[in-house]
């Protein structure tokens, strides 16, 4: 009995020495795949960071950073200037350019207009209301047009930032803070000043709503042809102007605001 107990004993002592080592084995294997999965993620992580750096050092027309669809406000009215469909944005375009015919092509007044619409309109809808008794027939279903309150507010608060917005570049300029939005601003205003006498308010409205959505959507496509050449026109003007500065600007007297600030 006492030799069967040893032989038991060695027995176990044996079984338990060979465990050791299957568990220390599956250890090290699992220590291994947690090293290589950190690796692989840190990698990956690392690679992320060096594609986030890469974009980050791409020129973009602009400053820009967000996509073309963000830029324009997202939502319905981007899709309409980027032809994500396509018969929605030729009808407006083709509605738009109907308009514009009618009135410039034809010289018809939009006054005019909207009030012969509006009289043929509630004629119409008062004798069908009226004749619907006699006819034995259902009236009209008129619906009611409400405007709703969110998007009433929405719209005022985006007007409300953009016109504070420009208020506020009008007021460095007039400052003297920024001599480069002073000389941008006035050649804008020159250019608007001839294609104004060129042509009336309604076909520049015409014209811009035609570039709103023939622009974008080129820009969308050929984007990385068309950042390039903005870069490579950008670092001439860039270069013109530093020739500019050191010649004539620099010398020009500095206004009050600008001694005060250095104060």
């Amino acid at each position: 009995m006492a030799e069967h107990e040893g032989e038991r004993e060695m027995a176990e002592h044996e079984g338990e020495r060979e465990r050791e080592p299957v568990a220390e084995s599956m250890a090290d294997k699992i220590t291994e795949k947690t090293h290589d999965h950190d690796s692989s993620s840190s990698s990956s992580d690392s690679d992320d960071d060096k594609s986030d750096a890469v974009k980050s050092k791409i020129f973009r027309l602009f400053g820009r950073e967000k996509p073309v669809h963000k830029v324009l406000g997202g939502g319905k009215p981007a899709d309409v200037f980027l032809w994500r469909n396509k018969k929605i944005s030729a009808g407006v375009l083709g509605g738009a350019t109907a308009v514009w015919v009618f009135f410039e092509l034809l010289e018809y007044h939009l006054i005019t207009l909207v009030c012969h619409l509006s009289i043929f309109s509630l004629a119409v809808l008062f004798l069908w209301s009226n004749a619907s008794n006699f006819l034995n027939k259902s009236p009209p279903k008129i619906p009611e047009v409400l405007l709703p309150e969110k998007w009433v507010r929405e719209v005022a608060s985006g007007l409300r930032i953009e016109i504070n917005r420009g208020f506020a570049v009008l007021h460095d300029i007039a400052s003297g803070r920024d001599l480069k939005k002073f000389l941008a601003v006035i050649a804008g205003l020159l250019v608007l000043s001839l294609v104004g006498s060129c042509c009336n308010f309604l076909t520049l409205l015409y014209i811009s709503f035609v570039l709103l959505h023939t622009v974008p959507v080129l820009y969308e496509k050929y984007e990385d042809q068309v950042d390039g050449n903005s870069e490579k026109a950008w670092t001439q003007i860039k270069k013109q102007y530093a020739v500019l500065d050191e010649k004539y600007i620099s010398k020009i007297p500095r206004g009050p605001f600008k001694e005060k600030k250095k104060d």
